[in-house]
């Protein structure tokens, strides 16, 4: 598989010095060889995961619990207007 160091380089936005440009070169062919030898290998056997751990949902159950409700929450709000929180403007027109 032939690639042109100078076009990966451009498309990743980045300046490479010669000398950076051969040691790349190099560094992404070895890479390029690695990845054409695990294409090779036979896969029918294996099973599809989508995570090399066999794990479960390890979140909490949801609940419903009892809430204190909005004029306690209101209560310790800094501010408050009517039965709402008072912010400081965001938003510029």
């Amino acid at each position: 598989m032939g690639f042109n160091i100078d076009q990966v380089a451009k498309l990743a936005r980045i300046r490479l010095k010669p000398e950076e440009s051969a040691k790349l070169g190099q560094d992404l062919q070895s890479i390029l060889k690695y990845v054409e030898k695990l294409n090779t290998l036979s896969v029918d056997e294996v099973e599809p995961t989508s995570h090399v751990l066999d794990q479960e949902n390890v979140f909490r159950k949801d609940e419903v619990k009892p809430w204190a409700g909005r004029d306690r929450v209101l209560e310790c709000a800094p501010d408050t207007e009517a039965k709402f929180f008072k912010v400081p403007k965001t938003v510029k027109r």
